[in-house]
């Protein structure tokens, strides 16, 4: 059997001095060149076993200060289910409302937006035909844990009140929700999840390490006619959340 490399064994011994309370959350460890000295191996070896415990939410790096026990922070469990698309709210307010966290979320629309290559695959449209792009952050207890930029034909919502998913009478009341207003009909979402490092923008914004792990769910709704009528990327922190599918059972 290969051994251990070195740095899973040196970030197996810091958690393991965290965990028998020689380090307590808010610590701030010591230098990378004093862990090397005590544990025998380089700084090199020390960063990368610092890093994988960051990307994981057992420590955290301060800029221009150190490296520090994090604080115990509560794992968010996002639930996807088509069964929990109701008319009163979003699937992700339900989520925070049964871990009794306050949600809220940040968004920006821009209309008309041409679509990118991949994209206008996956609706199903011309490269470079309009959209409306919305970019979202959502919050949980004001912590960011979740990313998405959702694309929607101009030609599907175009000159109708739901063409700003975050304006007008319909605001917020998600895809499924929004789109029976104008007579459209969702009759099923493909996901497609994969992990992957954030990008700095993406870590920035989680408030995570960079190129720590992420999941990446590539989304697309489609009408009862089987045209795609928004797609979008969602980018979820693996150390903060857990990711659960619901599957419902026909009868």
């Amino acid at each position: 059997m290969s051994e251990q490399p070195p740095y899973l064994r040196i970030a197996d011994e810091l958690r393991q001095r965290i965990a028998e309370h020689v380090w307590e959350p808010g610590d701030r460890l010591p230098s990378r060149a004093q862990i090397g000295q005590e544990c025998g191996v380089g700084e090199n070896v020390v960063r990368r076993a610092q890093e994988l415990l960051i990307s994981q939410g057992v420590l955290e790096g301060r800029a221009g200060s150190g490296t520090y026990v994090a604080e115990p922070r509560q794992r968010v469990r996002v639930v996807r289910s088509s069964a929990r698309e109701q008319p009163s709210g979003s699937p992700f307010r339900q989520d925070m409302k049964a871990l009794r966290l306050q949600s809220d979320w940040e968004s920006r629309t821009d209309a008309k937006v041409p679509a990118p290559a991949e994209i206008a695959t996956r609706l199903g449209i011309a490269k470079g035909e309009p959209c409306v792009r919305t970019t979202y952050e959502f919050l949980a207890d004001g912590k960011p844990v979740q990313l998405s930029t959702s694309w929607e034909p101009y030609a599907v919502t175009g000159g109708t009140l739901v063409v700003l998913p975050e304006g007008g009478p319909h605001a917020g009341a998600g895809v499924v929700n929004r789109m029976a207003e104008i007579g459209v009909t969702i009759s099923h979402a493909v996901e497609q999840p994969e992990p992957r490092h954030a990008t700095a923008e993406e870590a920035s914004l989680l408030g995570i390490q960079k190129a720590a792990l992420v999941t990446h769910i590539r989304r697309t709704y489609y009408s009862d006619e089987g045209r795609p009528v928004e797609t979008a990327d969602i980018v979820v922190p693996a150390a903060h959340c857990e990711i659960v599918y619901e599957i419902p059972i026909s009868r």
